[in-house]
């Protein structure tokens, strides 16, 4: 992947071609950014060209061996690192499932690996035999070219197996660069942040979304700019809702709200089940969009605005809600959702969680002035 492949982050190219160019490459480099900002595009990018052969007009050429082999991702002096599943799971394992997956999307997250993996209900981890074949990795000779280079994707997936690599990070063999892929500071180890150099990714903007989709998906430009308004910055969002033409986490999400105000114990239980068998990576994505809506209702709420980050369908739901629920509620069944996050990370059990989180949304929700506010039965409110 050339630099003129990537969307946007014009700023943050120059700033690593400088580096590139002046031979003033830091060991250790942190790529910190959300989530569909490219991230990992840039690093891919990056590594290239640091490898090529033949740079031209501040990028890679893309013909020379270093370029062709980064760019099908089987460079021998590029190596990944990533989570898995399984406690003594190693990424050479996943290889050919990595290169498949990021071929396809380099903007992927999370929860679209997992899934890819076959994770299930299990979560991704970087173990310690990770750690260990990282160490054994680095402490080999370039085959092919000047530098080795790792790229490790969410390194917040380490947790204290990261104390394994401070060493070789703080004084890596000649030639050694760590390129560092992250989207939460506050889950990575001080130690190792002391040790790189951040490197900030700013979420992409709504005109870069928008170019970017009408090259890769040929949309047309209103489409691409309706999309690119739900995207939030988030050009893996954005490929998504072009894809899928819906947003299915909003149908759930909508869907669970309305059963939650009617109240209907059958229905609840039903819905649970159903929650429960998406596996927990999905509850937490389901449950990290759920905290979404609160904030546009909010905004929607508070200033009466329409240009507010949401689909059609849920805008009308919304605007429902605006005339039942008070800002006091909203804050509840933020910390309600905020609090199921916490307890899918800790493996809880779904069908409890959920279903215990739904009769308190029940209660939360119960408006005694549901009729005063809009002359509608309860259960036609939402």
């Amino acid at each position: 992947m050339a630099f003129s492949d990537l969307i946007g982050q014009a700023g943050e190219k120059a700033q690593l071609r400088q580096m590139a160019d002046g031979s003033r490459i830091p060991h250790a480099l942190l790529f910190l950014g959300p989530s569909g900002s490219g991230k990992l595009a840039l690093a891919l990018a990056f590594a290239q060209y640091i490898l090529c052969d033949n740079k031209a007009a501040g990028d890679a050429c893309g013909h020379c061996s270093n370029c062709l082999k980064a760019s099908k991702l089987i460079h021998p002096d590029i190596h990944f690192s990533y989570p898995t599943i399984g406690p003594k799971a190693v990424s050479t394992q996943f290889a050919n499932q990595w290169r498949e997956a990021v071929l396809h999307n380099p903007y992927m997250d999370i929860n679209q690996w997992l899934q890819n993996i076959g994770a299930e209900n299990k979560q991704g981890n970087i173990t310690r035999d990770e750690c260990v074949d990282i160490v054994r990795k680095l402490s080999l000779k370039a085959f092919e070219s000047s530098h080795k280079i790792l790229i490790m994707w969410l390194p917040e997936f380490l947790g204290k197996e990261g104390n394994r690599l401070l060493k070789i990070i703080e004084e890596p063999p000649e030639n050694t660069i760590f390129i560092l892929v992250a989207e939460d500071q506050e889950l990575i180890l001080n130690t190792i942040l002391s040790r790189c150099q951040i490197v900030s990714i700013k979420a992409m903007s709504d005109e870069e979304i928008t170019a970017g989709l009408a090259a890769r998906k040929g949309i047309g430009q209103q489409e691409a700019q309706s999309i690119a308004f739900l995207a939030n910055g988030n050009f893996n969002e954005a490929l998504s809702l072009a894809e899928q033409h819906e947003n299915d986490k909003a149908e759930l999400f909508l869907n669970w709200m309305r059963q939650c105000y009617r109240g209907n114990g059958i229905q609840l239980v039903q819905w649970a089940e159903k929650m429960a068998a998406l596996g927990r990576e999905n509850q937490k994505h389901f449950l990290r969009y759920a905290l979404h809506f609160l904030r546009e209702f909010v905004v929607l709420k508070i200033t009466g605005a329409t240009q507010v980050r949401l689909q059609a369908d849920e805008l009308d739901t919304a605007r429902k809600m605006a005339a039942i629920l008070e800002l006091s509620q909203v804050e509840q069944l933020a910390k309600l959702f905020s609090d199921c996050s916490f307890a899918v990370e800790r493996n809880a059990n779904p069908k409890v969680l959920f279903l215990d989180a739904s009769i308190q949304m029940h209660k939360i929700m119960k408006n005694k002035l549901a009729e005063a506010y809009t002359g509608l039965p309860a259960q036609n409110v939402l």
